[in-house]
């Protein structure tokens, strides 16, 4: 019988971190050795489960030697994504990051990891948004003329707009059809914008109530449209994916991997 994979948590205290957590030790594939918080953080000792058994696991700052991970996942901030690959690149752990808001620098740092331990960091970890973006790129590749517009609800406390998941899937179309995305994507705006610029990237943005997150894009011809759509009806379904892509990567040698590549759609 194959081993469970050895999962580390860092940014167990968040949102997505507790999600991470309690899944983790839902799966047979992974066995959680390690959930990590900042310094200072109230959790801190906390035994991830109460009651707890003598010596069960409990939330720290620090990742021991001896839980042997073989595979962190990330989901903290551009702050706390840089203390994850420095301690993976220092252990040879591989790094499974959903952290969002990272500088050029920190891209450009994961890229050097990838030459010392197998990475994979994505905007998004639904496989749902994994899928859609590869059915993007080829209708994006194979009507280079049709405009685009992309369409994003998510829940009122959202703070940023266009999603990172909104931008990232502009740049997917544009990197389809050989160009740059700033060169293709349409500012948002409104009152009298002017006609768009023929094949063109554009974006709406919808905010109110408790909606997870909902993505569509449309592609617009002559007399005609597609239409792609992703729904999400509840938050687990991006821990599963991270879940999914940590067991994945652990098998994989160092490198840079994408999330469509735990799919098999590596081509």
């Amino acid at each position: 019988m194959t081993e469970p994979v050895r999962i580390a948590i860092h940014g167990a205290a968040g949102r997505m971190g507790r999600s991470l957590v309690e899944l983790a030790r839902q799966d047979a594939r992974l066995r959680l050795v390690a959930a990590l918080v900042a310094a200072g953080s109230d959790l801190e000792g906390t035994p991830l489960r109460v009651p707890a058994a003598p010596g069960a696991l409990a939330y720290s700052t620090q990742l021991p030697e001896a839980a042997r991970a073989q595979v962190l996942i990330d989901f903290s901030s551009p702050a706390g994504f840089d203390g994850a690959l420095a301690l993976c690149r220092a252990r040879r752990i591989a790094l499974v990051s959903g952290s969002t808001g990272l500088s050029g620098a920190q891209h450009t740092a994961l890229e050097a990891a990838a030459a010392e331990i197998p990475v994979l960091h994505a905007a998004n970890f639904s496989l749902g948004i994994s899928l859609l973006t590869r059915l993007l790129r080829v209708a994006a590749a194979t009507l280079p003329q049709w405009d685009i517009e992309i369409l994003e609800a998510h829940h009122a406390r959202k703070l940023d707009a266009p999603s990172g998941t909104a931008l990232a899937l502009g740049d997917a179309a544009a990197t389809a059809r050989g160009q740059r995305a700033d060169a293709l994507m349409q500012q948002l705006g409104h009152g009298r914008t002017g006609p768009r610029t023929p094949g063109g990237i554009g974006f709406a943005v919808l905010r109110g109530g408790d909606v997870v997150g909902e993505h569509s894009v449309w592609l617009l011809g002559p007399g005609e449209r597609i239409e792609l759509t992703h729904r999400a009806g509840q938050r687990d379904i991006f821990a599963r994916g991270a879940l999914a892509a940590a067991h994945w990567l652990a098998a994989r040698p160092l490198g840079r991997y994408a999330l469509e590549q735990v799919l098999g759609l590596d081509d």
